[in-house]
């Protein structure tokens, strides 16, 4: 009895892993998931206005828990559906973050800091990336740019941190305001690193000295053009790289392992279609035997004659 039930304890999962799939497989599915998150976007935005939030605080809080208990039966709808691999729901990032969001706005350390609550809340507005093909290969993009990004970091400050010394060094007597300090030097380079106020700048430099065109030159053609153009090919490269993520993700789960039923419809129909080539290729077989022997027939007949 016992080997019978390990048997049927698999067999139980793959049936109830195949109903759910066909329900979060489906497009009324997603449809209605990424409704409700729609919907809780816009509850959000009403909840800002105080005279709103007052005068239908209860109505809300009910609104409130209807989310959570749809966003709680999706995940585990979700979770379900991979009954028979689990190992795969805590393989992909979104169903983790999806878990997250819905695990930890049920905790009282999170329930009790509304601060907290607000931000789990504001979380489930960034689940539409789920349904959306081209905003999650942004947001996956931006993930995989972080490690190019603190490099970019590390070399702007110690850039900006140089500058900064150098520029406190010949102009805080003259222009104490702006390079007084390495903190105010600092500040001063980081706006000029957008170009705001560089005439202003430069030409204040030139009274100081004509030497200074040299110090804001090279400063811009470092921080404004080599790093940000430098950015911008990490971030570039980062998007190719989550389009090709994005690819080998939809090729796997095309190719991902099918029910024995599917499969087997699958066979059944390859074999009507191999019988449908072959009697389609026998019935031109036949036609072309029968105008030969109709052919032979009437060159004999003349003969005959």
């Amino acid at each position: 009895m016992a080997d019978v039930a390990a048997v049927e304890a698999p067999k139980g999962r793959r049936a109830l892993a195949r109903r759910c799939r066909r329900i979060t497989d489906s497009g009324w599915f997603s449809g209605t998931v990424f409704a409700v998150i729609l919907a809780n976007a816009g509850v959000l935005g009403l909840e800002t206005y105080a005279g709103v939030a007052a005068r239908w605080h209860d109505q809300l809080s009910v609104v409130e828990h209807g989310f959570l208990t749809v966003f709680a039966a999706e995940i585990t709808l979700r979770a379900l559906a991979h009954a028979d691999r689990p190992g795969e729901f805590f393989r992909d990032p979104w169903n983790l973050f999806d878990l997250a969001v819905v695990v930890l706005a049920v905790l009282p350390i999170t329930r009790e800091n509304a601060t907290a609550l607000r931000l789990m809340r504001l979380a489930r507005v960034l689940r539409a990336a789920r349904f959306l093909p081209q905003l999650r290969i942004i947001i996956v993009a931006v993930g995989k740019s972080l490690p190019g990004t603190i490099s970019f970091l590390v070399v702007g400050t110690l850039l900006l941190y140089v500058y900064a010394m150098v520029g406190w060094v010949f102009f805080a007597d003259d222009d104490p305001e702006h390079y007084g300090s390495i903190g105010r030097a600092a500040l001063t380079l980081f706006l000029l690193m957008t170009l705001d106020g560089l005439g202003d700048a430069v030409r204040a430099g030139l009274e100081i000295s004509r030497w200074s065109i040299v110090y804001f030159a090279s400063y811009v053609l470092l921080a404004s053009f080599v790093l940000v153009n430098l950015l911008i090919g990490v971030v570039i490269k980062s998007l190719e790289e989550a389009h090709r993520s994005e690819a080998s993700r939809e090729l796997s789960t095309a190719t991902a392992p099918r029910d024995d039923a599917t499969l087997l419809r699958e066979r059944i129909a390859a074999a009507r279609a191999a019988l449908d080539d072959l009697e389609e290729g026998l019935a031109v077989h036949e036609r072309d035997t029968h105008r030969s022997a109709d052919a032979a027939r009437s060159e004999a007949a003349p003969r005959h004659a």
